[in-house]
């Protein structure tokens, strides 16, 4: 027995002494490897070990032409188009502007053809509120104490140095400086000084010149009337100050008016622009719009954006009217005489209405007469329509005040009407839109006393009181009846009535009172159309006649 112990207790050990001999036998050889490694890395390199023998070495191949289209045009107009630079010291603050603007006025009043200019700080704002501000702000003296820079763009449109511009680019600006394309960029140099030659606020255009000892480069003018939906078109302009830079896009929509309901001023009812989805940026601002001809037929105004930058919607001033606007204000009188015949209107009018009055396909319906104006010494009275303008067809308001405003103070023009449902052929003459008008305001009237629920609640949603002799003296009517609350989602809600104003017709019925509202009000059935003539209240509002309407449930 203690043999075999034995014998085990040898073998154990031996087994022992080989695996201790097995592991510092194994780790010698990793040791002797990982030296010689060593040693080698140190004196072989990748490219020793790599024949690159066979490698062709790359070569810039010869430029190609593809579409040279956009770049052609880039090259031949680019060097008309300039930088503007201008500086506005701040003013004392008491001579400071205002925070308060105008409001929005949402009918014919002030804005139809024979309203007044209005107020060009209010389209400064305006034009300021949709293009974020020229500079980063929104012309106003920031208050600290420093001088104010804003940045623009021009193009040259007479060699001997004039430039056409954005008025809200030079706007204010006690210096302006122009930098052409072959100026050096260096942002000490301000560049060629410029003054004024005149401006236009309410197509924002403005004329400003540079001395040019030698003739400059310009664009060619393009007729704005060929631009079609659809076409491309190139913007070139200094976007945030990057001088020379191209975007194109196409022609999106034409006579376009921009109504934004949260601004606080109104646009002008003459800017109808070219839209395009080339991108546009603070700093393109008063840079051509070109077209594929090389042809400018735009200037870019204005982008509709929230968030100060492009968004794919653009506005340019269409070059027939930019064309017009230049010739008048390089005139020795630098300034733009409109015509007018002393009306104002509607502009946007409920079909209700139009079938009501009968110019369901095209027509005009006067608001207000100026007294003295020509149209009152023509024989024109509130409740016409304008159907024609010497013998042709008028389709709506645009379209007469694009007509009357370009004709000479002093001739004359052929009105056909509607008076009563009979047509009639007035002769009027053409007077200076500056002259004629004046502002219109009406102010809320606080003292009417309330009375009971009038008949047309079920039927239109509202509830009426006679107007006191006070306030009908004020709108200068002879009765009616004021709302004085109003259902939402009501037939009277949905055709925007609202509370204050002053119903005076019912299709084309006389309201006297309230006895005659309920009366016709009782006879309305569903299914009818319903026209209503209405004195609007409130600051900025309309003077004259407001038309409302809509076929009821």
């Amino acid at each position: 027995m203690d043999t075999q112990k034995q014998a085990a207790a040898d073998l154990f050990a031996r087994i022992r002494n080989h695996r201790l001999s097995a592991t510092f036998a194994l780790l010698a050889v990793l040791s002797f490897g990982i030296l010689a490694g060593s040693i080698f890395t140190r004196t072989v390199s990748g490219k020793e070990q790599v024949d690159s023998s066979d490698a062709r070495p790359l070569n810039i191949p010869k430029p190609l032409d593809l579409s040279t289209a956009f770049s052609k045009i880039a090259k031949d107009v680019g060097p008309a188009v300039v930088n503007i630079n201008t500086v506005s010291i701040p003013k004392q603050s008491a001579n400071r502007r205002s925070g308060r603007r105008g409001q929005v006025i949402p009918f014919g009043g002030n804005q139809g053809n024979g309203g007044d200019q209005g107020d060009q700080g209010n389209m400064q704002d305006w034009l300021n509120r949709f293009f974020g501000g020229q500079g980063g702000d929104d012309g106003e003296d920031q208050g600290n104490g420093g001088v104010r820079e804003a940045l623009g763009s021009g193009f040259i449109v007479d060699s001997r140095g004039y430039i056409i511009t954005n008025n809200h680019v030079v706007d204010k600006a006690d210096k302006i400086y122009v930098k052409l394309s072959t100026d050096p960029d260096n942002d000490g140099e301000d560049g060629r000084p410029a003054h004024v030659i005149g401006v236009d606020a309410e197509t924002d255009i403005a004329v400003i010149k540079i001395d040019a000892p030698q003739p400059l480069p310009t664009v060619k003018l393009g007729n704005s009337d060929g631009a079609q939906v659809g076409d491309w078109v190139l913007a070139i302009g200094s976007p945030f100050g990057l001088s020379k830079t191209v975007s194109a896009g196409i022609v999106s929509a034409k006579d376009r008016s921009i109504d934004d309901p949260g601004m606080n001023s109104a646009p002008s009812q003459f800017q109808r622009f070219i839209q395009t989805d080339a991108a546009i940026n603070p700093g393109n601002s008063g840079g051509p719009l070109v077209d594929m001809a090389g042809e400018v037929i735009g200037m870019n105004t204005a982008i509709y954006t929230q968030s100060a930058g492009s968004e794919g919607v653009g506005f340019a001033m269409p070059s027939n009217t930019i064309a017009s606007v230049y010739n008048m204000l390089i005139s020795p009188e630098h300034k733009v005489t409109r015509g007018s015949i002393g009306i104002s209107f509607q502009p946007s009018m409920p079909s209700a209405v139009s079938r009501e009055y009968g110019f369901a396909s095209g027509g005009v319906l006067v608001s207000t007469v100026t007294p003295d104006g020509p149209a009152a010494k023509g024989g024109v009275k509130p409740g016409d329509v304008i159907v024609a303008i010497d013998g042709k067809p008028i389709k709506d308001g645009d379209e007469l005040v694009a007509n009357i405003s370009t004709r000479r103070v002093g001739s004359t023009v052929q009105l056909g009407i509607l008076r009563n449902s009979s047509k009639e052929n007035l002769t009027v003459g053409i007077a200076d839109r500056a002259k004629l008008f004046a502002d219109v305001g009406n102010n809320n009237d606080n003292n009417a006393t309330p009375a009971e629920a009038d008949a047309g609640e079920s039927k239109l949603g509202i509830k009426v009181e006679p107007v006191t002799s006070q306030l009908a003296s004020k709108l200068g009517i002879q009765g009616g009846v004021q709302i004085t609350s109003l259902r939402p989602g009501s037939f009277a809600d949905d055709i925007r009535l609202e509370k204050g104003c002053v119903i005076v017709e019912i299709n084309k019925k006389p309201v006297a009172d309230e006895a005659a509202y309920r009366a016709i009000v009782n006879g309305l059935k569903s299914g009818q159309d319903v026209a209503f003539k209405v004195r609007l209240q409130g600051p900025n509002t309309p003077a004259g006649d407001s038309y409302f309407g809509g076929t009821l449930p």
